[in-house]
């Protein structure tokens, strides 16, 4: 089958690493190309195999999921990393955002979903589990709906380092200064700073 999305697949314990592999290598549109136990091993065989996706591990001996995904994605951007952790806190979440990550999904989530999550990420799609639900009427009174358009794709764009000013304006029809200014004042009525502080405004108040 052509169009395989090359596949390696980072986990620590022995049973669980081949039980994903068993499971993934029977969907059609994927390839395992590879499998590594901790972070150093899977740095040596992403260079060398070049996956499409890198289904990571957080917690692991020698060289952690984290430290793993900040290094991958230093020098071989292009590599999608998709992680698959236990721990469901937010912290966690952000801290892999940080590092590069394409998406994060949870060890109980079922094979479809898996599946479509490695699909997504190698399609460019960020896949990141919601932090909190909660509805988003406050923000709609405090930003203009087409500041909220804007807020929606600069954190959308963070994890794919698509969030200029040009690449949201063509895609709202706007001019790159109106996108400016709306960014400038999302920033100013949210008293936002960083990006990551925008970031978890947007989920936690339900914007993606």
């Amino acid at each position: 089958m052509e169009n395989l999305i090359r596949l390696l697949i980072v986990e620590d314990h022995p049973l669980m690493l081949d039980g994903i592999a068993a499971l993934l290598q029977e969907e059609a549109s994927i390839d395992v190309v590879g499998l590594a136990m901790n972070g150093h091993e899977a740095l040596d065989k992403a260079k060398a195999l070049k996956p499409d996706v890198v289904l990571m591990d957080i917690g692991m001996p020698m060289m952690d999921g984290l430290e793993a995904t900040r290094q991958l994605q230093a020098t071989l951007p292009e590599i999608r990393v998709l992680i698959l952790s236990m721990h469901d806190e937010p912290e966690y979440i952000m801290r892999v955002m940080r590092e590069g990550a394409a998406g994060y999904v949870l060890k109980d989530i079922s094979a479809n979903k898996l599946i479509h999550a490695i699909t997504a990420v190698h399609q460019g799609i960020s896949v990141f589990p919601p932090l909190r639900h909660v509805p988003p009427a406050e923000t709609e009174n405090r930003l203009t709906s087409c500041e909220t358009d804007v807020l929606i794709l600069l954190v959308k764009g963070i994890a794919n380092k698509r969030n200029s000013n040009k690449d949201i304006a063509r895609e709202l029809g706007l001019g790159s200064r109106t996108v400016e200014t709306h960014r400038k004042n999302i920033y100013s009525k949210l008293a936002i700073r960083t990006p990551f502080e925008l970031l978890e405004y947007a989920r936690t108040h339900g914007l993606i």
